[in-house]
């Protein structure tokens, strides 16, 4: 994947706030055998680049003044709230180096499973993406990962995935983490999908048990015996 930089002449705040304001992002690109260079990308291409899931895992050729070469996507720095790329780290890389770098996964085949299809389980996708080690040729841009033999009672872990030709996964702490667990759908939430479809009987339920109540009281009123009426006060006598 190829994107194009122009180098930096000023540095400091100042001047990578006025980039910013001028449409570009600062950034800087570092490691080999040479210097540090200071750099600047057009933030809308670079904006719409960042959305790639390969600019994130690939090897990268930046061109700047015509020369190309080869780098990692290292750090991003976002503002907190607004749609702006505020600074961009690259690394430069060596041909015979290895390097380490997370490599996204790629899910596919669990519905075709008998865990999903047939024993009414779903497969729950605990880790995304895991830090390999190799050359820079070899660093895939994903890794595919086969759901579709997926059996109840049994998870995925990472001495199950086949690693490409020349790549070794890299764990910390762990090693062999799960990947893929299979979880049971219990019988109580099977029972509550057709009782939210049916939302009309459910809110029909209270207004029955409220009539049945209304009935009840007035059977009760009818059989309790009927109460004396006040008597009627006699007139007063009128004085002479």
């Amino acid at each position: 994947m190829k994107f194009v930089a122009f180098e930096r002449a000023k540095q400091g705040t100042g001047a990578s706030r006025r980039l910013r304001i001028a449409g570009r992002t600062p950034g800087i690109v570092y490691g080999g055998t040479t210097e540090a260079q200071q750099i600047e990308i057009d933030h809308n291409a670079l904006w719409h680049t960042l959305k790639k899931e390969a600019f994130h895992s690939t090897v990268l050729d930046m061109e700047i003044d015509g020369k190309v070469s080869k780098v990692l996507l290292r750090d991003v720095q976002m503002h907190p709230f607004k749609q702006l790329i505020l600074h961009i780290d690259f690394q430069r890389v060596d041909a015979n180096t290895k390097l380490h770098m997370k490599v996204p996964l790629h899910y596919s085949g669990d519905e075709n499973s008998p865990a999903v299809k047939t024993e009414g389980c779903i497969a729950n996708h605990v880790v995304t993406e895991i830090e390999v080690m190799c050359l820079p040729a070899d660093l895939p841009e994903f890794i595919a990962v086969d759901l579709s033999g997926l059996k109840k009672g049994a998870s995925l872990h990472l001495a199950d995935v086949v690693m490409p030709k020349g790549v070794t996964a890299v764990t910390h702490g762990k090693n062999n983490p799960v990947l893929v667990s299979v979880v049971v759908i219990s019988a109580a939430t099977a029972e509550e999908a057709p009782a939210a479809d049916g939302a009309a009987p459910a809110a029909a339920a209270p207004t029955a048990a409220a009539t049945a109540a209304a009935a009840g009281k007035a059977a009760a009123a009818a059989k309790a015996p009927a109460g004396k009426a006040p008597a009627a006060k006699a007139p007063a006598a009128k004085k002479k």
